[in-house]
């Protein structure tokens, strides 16, 4: 018989306050000592108790007295909450680690660089700190072999925002890729004149809302095309295979945080054959969003994964990697990819349906990945890994978009493949302000006024992606003149995002 159950244990798997302590043991142990359940079961029944209490009081089983005390907890305001790793187990029950296999899964440790690597940094006057310290620290990784900073960075996890970093070929760092795995731009340019702003506006509005669906639980029922849940990588792993629903589900949604879908109208500036627009103006559909809930669980798995793999440094921690000659390295390249397709297939979702009802198609559609991990050559010919953290690709002609905020332009690029800056380019206008500190020196009327001088119309949205937290996406433009040509400028008028909910977290 296995040793006994500890709190310690639990824990790891969510937060039980004191006061239930002997409850939980009571259950978990005798369910392992009379039960004869593996540590490993009782650990996925209690997690799945916790995060359905109700469920679980309601019906006869082996847990329903204990639930009956988490479900009064959660109807009085004291919900348990689970922890990451109880989290996890909802979706992978192969993840739970006992403490025991917790302090032998111990990775291999490894130091820092003394000597930092050269990188180039992009309008760093307009640069925090805190970003350039977590560039200084990512080029000091022992499988580092180039980097850039572009002029849109700020202080994120791991990688900066707006961070580029090539790594050995057969490394790839999850967090260097982002939480929200393959986030993207997405625009369908129309062959309308942008008059129909303002003599359809409430038509577009409906239009708007009818084929969208924003937030962390956000699902859509009817699909236009679901023909990317076919890829046979669906059945490539136990903890792909288990999310698959739930992608389906949200497949055609938008997430929280600073994704959107809006209409604007589009200027391009001069004949260009490979925009293949003429010059004029346009009526045109802007989206960014990422791969959901499927690319975030992909995400936490392998980013915690590869911290208990590969042991850094405390400031370099979330810059953990997994080897792709390892099962486990295979596995995120493959979910990686996957997710890569979803998001892809998740933006053309949203505006397949909405040209459809508009009863129009568009004559161009323009987009681009800027959270994802690359197979590519540098200009030496040395294979690496290419992690674009917030970073647009900006390869020899490759077309792209930068947006701004909801009150700034954004605009459509041309890639100058800039050896300096690894092929890559800024992916927004970047923030000044944090969430929280946007919610605190920011008012809703300010916001506002905004909006209303700038002639936008606001659905949704909340005070930590009002203009003010963002940099100015002119002066952000002007700092990569080296790396982009402008061929057209995209500028925001009826704008969708997430209705104000603090206390989901963002996606973005």
């Amino acid at each position: 018989m296995e040793t006994e159950i500890t709190i310690e244990e639990l824990r790891f798997l969510a937060n039980i306050p004191q006061k239930l302590d002997n409850d939980f043991l009571r259950v978990a142990n005798g369910l392992h000592q009379r039960g004869k359940y593996t540590k490993e079961k009782i650990f996925v029944m209690l997690v799945k108790m916790i995060h359905s209490p109700k469920k679980y009081a309601l019906s006869r089983n082996k847990l329903t007295n204990l639930a009956k005390t988490v479900y009064e907890l959660k109807k009085g305001g004291n919900e348990i909450t689970l922890t990451d790793d109880g989290k996890e187990l909802l979706v992978n029950e192969e993840a739970v680690l006992t403490l025991a296999q917790k302090d032998a899964q111990q990775g291999k440790q490894f130091d820092l660089g003394e000597e930092k690597l050269h990188y180039a940094v992009f309008g760093k006057e307009q640069i925090e700190e805190g970003a350039l310290l977590q560039m200084e620290t990512a080029i000091s990784l022992p499988i580092s072999v180039a980097g850039a900073l572009m002029p849109d960075a700020h202080q994120g996890y791991g990688l900066p925002i707006g961070g580029v970093l090539a790594t050995e070929a057969d490394k790839v760092i999850p967090y260097a890729v982002g939480v929200d795995i393959a986030c993207r731009m997405c625009m369908s340019v129309f062959d309308i004149s942008p008059d129909y702003l303002k003599c359809e506006p409430h038509l577009l509005k409906k239009i708007l809302l009818e084929n969208t669906k924003f937030g962390m639980g956000g699902e859509t029922g009817r699909k236009f095309d679901d023909s990317v849940m076919d890829k046979p990588e669906w059945g490539a792993t136990k903890i792909i295979r288990n999310l698959k629903d739930k992608a389906y589900r949200q497949l055609g949604s938008s997430g929280t945080g600073n994704h959107f879908v809006e209409w604007g109208i589009t200027e391009v500036f001069e004949d260009d054959p490979l925009l293949d627009l003429q010059k004029g103006t346009y009526l045109s559909l802007l989206s960014h969003s990422g791969s959901r809930g499927f690319g975030g669980n992909i995400a936490n798995h392998y980013s915690k994964l590869a911290m208990q793999k590969t042991v850094l440094p405390k400031q370099a921690a979330h810059l953990a990697w997994l080897d792709l000659n390892t099962e486990e390295g295979q596995a995120y390249w493959i979910s990686m990819n996957l997710a890569g397709d979803y998001a892809s297939a998740n933006h053309h979702e949203i505006h397949n349906k909405i040209a459809k009802q508009l009863g129009e198609k568009p004559i161009k559609m323009i987009e681009n990945h800027h959270n994802f991990a690359w197979k590519e050559k540098l200009a030496d010919g040395r294979e690496v890994i290419v992690h674009r953290k917030g970073a647009t690709p900006a390869g020899k002609d490759e077309l792209g978009i930068i947006p701004g905020s909801m009150s700034q332009p954004g605009y459509v690029i041309r890639g100058k493949a800039n050896a300096a800056s690894i092929n890559s380019a800024s992916h927004g206008a970047g923030r000044l302000m944090s969430r929280n500190k946007a919610f605190t020196n920011t008012t809703r009327s300010e916001m506002d006024r905004i909006l209303k001088d700038a002639g936008i119309e606001l659905i949704g949205g909340d005070l930590d992606e009002s203009p003010m937290v963002y940099k100015n996406i002119d002066q952000v433009i002007a700092a990569q003149t080296d790396l982009v040509s402008v061929l057209a400028k995209f500028s925001p008028k009826i704008v969708r995002m997430a209705d104000p909910n603090r206390k989901e977290g963002r996606e973005d």
